[in-house]
């Protein structure tokens, strides 16, 4: 007896297209799929669903580690026009110019320092937790972007534990089975300003997310929002 297969469902497509609409839509489903109460509301929201929206996974919220004073101080270093650190060029890929030109914000990956594979071989380390160690006494008033390398996070932790002057916000998402939970779970411990996902997840992608969510929250108080989008 010949087996005829059951006619499948069509596939409905979103007619949004463009990527302003898609975002757009993006957040909608977001927010429909997760309506109030919220772990996180008002400006946090923001920021928590652009990391939703980033990894495409509404579960990450319950691990998602963000506070006001956090938020404050990255919108406040964005502002101040600070340069933003970041363990790899993948997370530094992920900050669009447009939103961080307008407000004076650069962005420089930890690995396109001069020297670093010299370094690393010295310090019989990872090249990522060497040029973080050699950034230790420019960071304050600074960002720091950690989402690759629980290494680079983990040399954070300990240069200001020695003493290294702060940076304003410490964006802390490494990913992976090695120390990512370990070195997210001893940021969230500390006191300085940080944004976290605790667990195995987290990226380049939605570390960056972070500070983009940061950037157009900035943009808004400076009221350049549309320039941002063009």
């Amino acid at each position: 007896m010949t087996h005829i297969p059951a006619p499948e469902h069509p596939v409905e497509l979103d007619p949004a297209c463009t990527p302003q609409t898609i975002e757009e839509r993006s957040f909608a489903i977001i927010d429909e799929e997760m309506p109030p109460p919220r772990p996180f509301e008002g400006l946090l929201w923001q920021v928590a669903r652009r990391c939703v929206h980033t990894l495409g996974d509404t579960e990450i919220v319950h691990d998602l580690r963000l506070s006001h004073t956090a938020l404050e101080a990255g919108v406040n270093a964005l502002l101040a026009g600070c340069t933003v650190y970041t363990d790899t060029r993948m997370a530094a890929a992920g900050l669009p110019m447009r939103r961080l030109t307008p407000l004076g914000v650069t962005v420089t990956p930890i690995m396109a320092l001069p020297g670093l594979d010299a370094l690393a071989r010295a310090k019989k380390t990872t090249r990522s937790r060497a040029g973080l160690e050699s950034l230790a006494a420019q960071m304050q008033g600074h960002i720091m972007v950690i989402g690759n390398a629980p290494t680079a996070l983990l040399g954070l932790l300990d240069v200001l534990e020695q003493g290294a002057p702060p940076p304003a916000l410490i964006v802390g998402m490494p990913v992976g089975f090695v120390n990512a939970a370990q070195s997210k779970e001893l940021l969230r411990r500390t006191a300085w300003p940080h944004f976290t996902l605790l667990g195995r997840k987290g990226g380049s992608a939605v570390a960056a997310a972070c500070v983009n969510a940061l950037a157009d929250i900035a943009l808004a108080r400076r009221g350049l929002t549309q320039m941002a989008a063009l």
